[in-house]
């Protein structure tokens, strides 16, 4: 078996150069995919923005990391980033792929959301070329009741689009951006909250695992917004992610026939007073999942997102599962 491996390696060195590289069960936090042509394609957490593709969505090929050195507007805005990069998300419009990115300190709302172009995301076409265009909005300790992370872009029904992110202080926000899809387009003063795990304003839910005081135990985060139907759903992840075999990461659900909401739950309680449908939860096999973001495929919607794999000392794991729908709820396909 070794010679054959050997002569086919003298002979086709390509061939088994891209047979190593390929990997199942990857590793990734906070995953969004998409396709080009006959290529999917992973945007996740990392040094740089990692990204993965595939031909299958089953054998993945580390590709280089988006950027090859931390954006200085983010050095500069961010004391002590160095480079990791969370929560990416991916859209395609006009021609131009518009790549949001997180920058943060960890546990606290020094943070920022930034985004990049590109034409294509097939690496080796000769017009493969991220143009970062800075910062797109920026929560100050003190000075900001929320977190600028975990960004996803959605359009209304006549086409405008906004920026949905948040984690914890005052939960998930909604804002609307200007056309080029570049830059805030609202007094961010003034942007509503769509989402908490407070049933009221006034309430703080106390502050746990040494979360910063004003963020309290308001672990909501992670939103995105899926039109289906008549219907905007927003999904979101409640609890802790990141501790492995102690993660307790969940998602849950809610929808809205007007993007800016309110979204219902199935019992009817808004989510912005503290409702949100269970959609998936850790189990035997897996910890904790969750930050899912969903894409439709050849007519299929699948739903992307991370667990903290039981089998394997809890670490955060690729999930790719198709999603149902079932009176007028998605539900993850068993």
């Amino acid at each position: 078996m070794k010679k054959i491996f050997l002569i086919i390696s003298l002979l086709f060195p390509g061939i088994v150069s891209n047979a190593q590289e390929l990997r199942t069960d990857i590793s990734v936090h906070d995953p969004v995919m998409t396709r080009q042509d006959s290529t999917y394609y992973i945007f996740c957490t990392g040094n740089g923005i990692a990204m993965w593709s595939s031909a299958d969505r089953v054998q993945w090929k580390a590709e280089k990391p988006v950027f090859a050195a931390a954006p200085q507007w983010a050095v500069d805005a961010i004391p002590g980033f160095k480079g990791h990069i969370w929560a990416p998300d991916i859209s395609l419009y006009k021609g131009t792929y518009y790549l949001f990115y997180s920058v943060s300190a960890f546990g606290k709302n020094t943070s920022a959301i930034g985004v990049a172009t590109n034409t294509t995301l097939h690496t080796d076409d000769p017009a493969y070329k991220w143009v970062d265009h800075g910062k797109v909005l920026q929560s100050i300790p003190g000075k900001t009741n929320w977190n600028a992370i975990d960004p996803n872009l959605i359009t209304d029904n006549g086409g405008t689009p906004y920026l949905v992110f948040g984690s914890f202080w005052d939960g998930l926000k909604l804002v609307k951006l200007n056309k080029d899809r570049l830059s805030v387009a609202e007094d961010l003063d003034k942007i509503p909250t769509i989402a908490t795990r407070r049933k009221v304003i006034s309430e703080n839910l106390p502050a746990v695992d040494g979360n910063p005081v004003d963020a309290g135990g308001n672990a909501i985060e992670a939103p995105f917004i899926f039109k289906h139907d008549k219907y905007f759903y927003l999904f979101a992840s409640i609890d802790y992610c990141c501790k492995g075999p102690k993660s307790t990461y969940k998602m849950i659900i809610g929808r809205s026939k007007n993007l800016k909401g309110p979204y219902l739950d199935k019992e009817g309680i808004a989510m912005n007073k503290g409702g949100g449908s269970i959609l998936l939860a850790g189990d035997a096999n897996w910890y904790g999942v969750g930050h899912n973001g969903v894409s439709t495929f050849d007519g299929v919607d699948y739903i992307i997102f991370h667990g903290y794999d039981a089998a394997d000392r809890g670490i955060s794991k690729l999930r790719v599962e198709k999603l149902d729908w079932v009176d007028g709820w998605p539900e993850v396909g068993k």
